[in-house]
């Protein structure tokens, strides 16, 4: 699924090879991941942080710069999210849901709370 929202180009992805593929097919561009708890069939997250944040980081994504893409991507369920060996912990440093990162910026992110500051997460879109 994609949707056009003033030039910010958004994917929703679920897991880790899909990440990496809608990383790849959108290489040379400015590219924000929001990794977040997979939703279920109710359509929430099992994650409350992440239910708490995901307004408020889509709607500040509108500062993002134009022609960025913003990747949502589900880590999956409350077991294999818990897995201390789970591919994003051990390949991506993922530490916690929400997560919000600019790609390929190292310490670029911002964890659990912080996702759901309106003046951080838009910092992080502006920067």
């Amino acid at each position: 699924m994609f949707l056009q929202r003033k030039m910010v180009k958004l994917l929703h992805v679920e897991g880790f090879e899909n990440l990496q593929k809608a990383t790849k097919e959108n290489e040379g561009k400015t590219i924000f991941v929001l990794f977040f708890g997979s939703k279920g069939a109710d359509g929430k997250s099992w994650c409350p942080d992440c239910v708490k944040a995901d307004p408020i980081v889509h709607e500040q994504s509108k500062y993002a710069p134009e022609d960025s893409v913003f990747i949502e991507c589900g880590v999956g369920d409350r077991p294999f999210w818990k897995d201390q060996t789970n591919i994003f912990r051990t390949k991506l440093g993922i530490k916690c849901v929400p997560t919000l990162m600019k790609w390929g910026s190292k310490g670029r992110k911002l964890e659990e709370g912080q996702c759901a500051d309106k003046g951080l997460v838009r910092m992080m879109f502006e920067d």
